[in-house]
């Protein structure tokens, strides 16, 4: 059978990494305001499952929806679409 759904895709910012095979990434959205029209950012953060350890913060991901990996992850990252700077 083949798989005909499509996963939902967001980018975001890893903000941390402190957990083992999971990072919270934050993404951003312009939402414009019903009345007044000016546009406003909103602000999610998701879990993330991430197996092998190698993101953290400070990196710029594609994150997909897939199944429950735990009560509150039910993301896993597709892609780094850029590296942290390291300051030092």
């Amino acid at each position: 059978m083949s798989e005909a759904k499509l996963n939902r895709t967001l980018s975001g910012k890893v903000v941390s990494d402190k957990m083992d095979k999971t990072i919270t990434v934050l993404v951003e959205r312009k939402v414009k305001h019903p009345l007044y029209g000016k546009f406003m950012v909103r602000s999610k953060k998701y879990h993330v499952h991430d197996e092998d350890n190698k993101f953290h913060t400070g990196d710029t991901v594609v994150i997909e929806e897939c199944r429950p990996h735990s009560k509150t992850k039910a993301w896993r990252v597709v892609e780094l679409l850029e590296k942290a700077s390291s300051v030092g």
